[in-house]
């Protein structure tokens, strides 16, 4: 039974962080002509295509693709706990709140892997690939308001290990508060 629950949580995960990064392609206005873009939005375009027609966006904000995640999460709950054979104990609110958790932890886990994956690109790339540029829309929102603060020092931009501190603070403060993730 293990061997199941781990293929279904990790297929799920993997599903809802290409829904996450659609939404925060979208929210940085990244290039969708991109080859990496391209791909995040004919995996989720079949779902949020139709969802779209019936949930506007509100303002940057595609709501369509928020409300995917939340399903997506809300799914994975769901099976997760009939694998378990504990499908008596969910009630509409918990699982709501309980996918609005999992989408929040796999957008902190998905930016973190994000910047390492930036990380380690600039330490071997040889010249700009569209993943790279991709990756740097993605993160540069978040990495300049570092660098203001503590500029690159000796040609060593410490902005991106500031940021994965961060992100990794935030996770722990999450899991403390709520005893969730």
């Amino acid at each position: 039974m293990n061997a199941m629950h781990f293929l279904v949580n990790v297929l799920f995960d993997l599903y809802l962080m290409v829904v996450l990064l659609r939404l925060w392609l979208q929210l940085v206005r990244a290039d969708f002509y991109n080859p990496f873009s391209q791909f995040v939005v004919k995996a989720t375009h079949p779902i949020v295509g139709p969802l779209r027609r019936i949930l506007p966006p509100l303002g940057p904000l595609d709501t369509a693709t928020l409300v995917l995640a939340l399903v997506v999460a809300g799914l994975k709950v769901v099976a997760l706990t009939a694998m378990s054979n504990a499908l008596g104990g969910l009630n509409p609110v918990n699982l709501l709140v309980t996918s609005a958790l999992i989408v929040l932890k796999e957008a902190l886990s998905l930016a973190f892997w994000v910047l390492i994956l930036r990380a380690i690109l600039s330490w071997v790339s040889q010249g700009a690939s569209p993943i790279e540029m991709v990756l740097g829309q993605l993160t540069e929102p978040m990495l300049a308001p570092i660098r203001r603060i503590i500029p690159p020092m000796g040609g060593l931009d410490l902005s991106v290990l500031v940021a994965i501190i961060g992100l990794q603070f935030v996770q722990i403060l999450l899991q403390d508060m709520l005893g969730y993730m």
